[in-house]
């Protein structure tokens, strides 16, 4: 490779060790904030328009099949004061951003009450900080339009 020359795959296991690194940091932060926790193994179908398990990723490098592909990343749920369950999704992205296809999967899963709210993890401006933003505010009024 000549100087100068980007490697993409060497650069690609950078991103995916940084990410799983960063996903561990949310999944903790919010089970110190009292949350239960787990991977979500679902997706949302859009032929049938129905709730989905996400297909399994085969690794034939490691020759192992990859869980983790379902849409958010976790499901938490916490008990509130009126002895209630929140149920809550939660998006791991490292710059926040999500594509329409995520947006629009987000909103079809809160319009079918499959999850109270959907927070959206990123990476604070301060190092080690993490930041939540409420799908909802953010990005519902443009859909409800």
């Amino acid at each position: 490779m000549k100087k100068g020359e980007i490697d993409y795959s060497a650069q690609g296991k950078k991103n995916r060790v940084s990410g799983r690194i960063f996903e561990t940091k949310v999944r903790e932060k919010l089970e110190s904030m009292g949350w239960v926790v787990d991977k979500w193994t679902n997706t949302v179908d859009y032929d049938r328009l129905k709730l989905v398990p996400a297909k399994r990723k085969y690794n034939p490098f490691k020759k192992v099949m990859v869980i983790g592909t379902g849409f958010p990343d976790f499901i938490a749920f916490k008990k509130n004061e009126e002895n209630n369950y929140e149920i809550i999704g939660v998006e791991v992205k490292s710059n926040g951003y999500l594509s329409q296809i995520e947006k629009s999967m987000c909103m079809w899963l809160l319009e079918n009450k499959i999850f109270s709210k959907i927070l959206i993890a990123k990476k604070g401006k301060s190092r080690g900080e993490i930041e939540y933003i409420d799908f909802r505010e953010k990005h519902g009024k443009k859909f409800l339009q």
